[in-house]
């Protein structure tokens, strides 16, 4: 059967798929210590695009991003995760009227920074503020990307809270799939936005608005 063939679209999704979950794993086991989530999610990036590119091992991908990521990416979490924090901490028990405009606009600012940040920072030589700058840029730049994005996560919170009151069973298996799906997900959304930088840039790791070099490794 043709569909069965290993260059067949459902083969070739159902290996994107087993991928997708490895990484998933991958990326819980390494965030245990939770100062470590920035560089479990920059590797997650990384290991997912080279999957899609058919670019080597998905382990070895992936814990080799984290190594050469670990100190930048915690950095980067370091701003994102205690500002997480924050922000609940807003809107759980900070219930005032006049903060509410303050609330939702830092909260939009986080979401848009955190779902280009660690793809920059997986894909592209910068300092810490660099990378934070243009994760913002970016955002805006390519708002519909951006949104696209958005509502991928958003179903899946919706499907993580419906499944908890209404399908318990079911849970496990988003758990399975989890934020490495929706990495894999949003990858080619993100390629397609840095194509124009990488293209352009010597052979090394580039620098996304500014002009910079590439990662040999890439």
């Amino acid at each position: 059967m043709s569909f069965l063939s290993p260059d067949s679209g459902f083969m070739r999704g159902l290996a994107d798929l087993i991928d997708a979950i490895w990484i998933n794993i991958l990326m819980v086991v390494t965030s245990i210590p939770l100062i470590s989530i920035g560089a479990a999610l920059t590797a997650g990036h990384d290991a997912a695009r080279r999957s899609l590119e058919g670019r080597g091992h998905v382990t070895a991908n992936y814990f080799r991003a984290f190594r050469s990521n670990f100190i930048k990416a915690t950095m980067i979490w370091l701003v994102f995760g205690p500002l997480l924090l924050l922000l609940i901490y807003a809107w759980v028990v900070l219930q005032i009227t006049p903060l509410l405009i303050v609330k939702f606009a830092f909260s939009i600012l986080w979401v848009l920074g955190f779902e280009w940040v660690w793809a920059l920072q997986s894909r592209f030589e910068n300092t810490v503020g660099r990378t934070l700058f243009n994760a913002w840029v970016f955002a805006l730049a390519n708002l519909g990307r951006t949104l696209i994005m958005v509502l991928f996560d958003a179903a899946y919170l919706v499907l993580l809270v419906l499944s908890w009151f209404y399908m318990p069973q079911g849970l496990f298996l988003l758990l399975l799939l989890g934020y490495g799906t929706l990495i894999m997900v949003h990858t080619p959304l993100l390629n397609g936005a840095f194509k124009h930088f990488v293209a352009n840039a010597p052979m090394a790791r580039p620098t996304a608005v500014e002009a910079g070099h590439k990662k040999t490794a890439d």
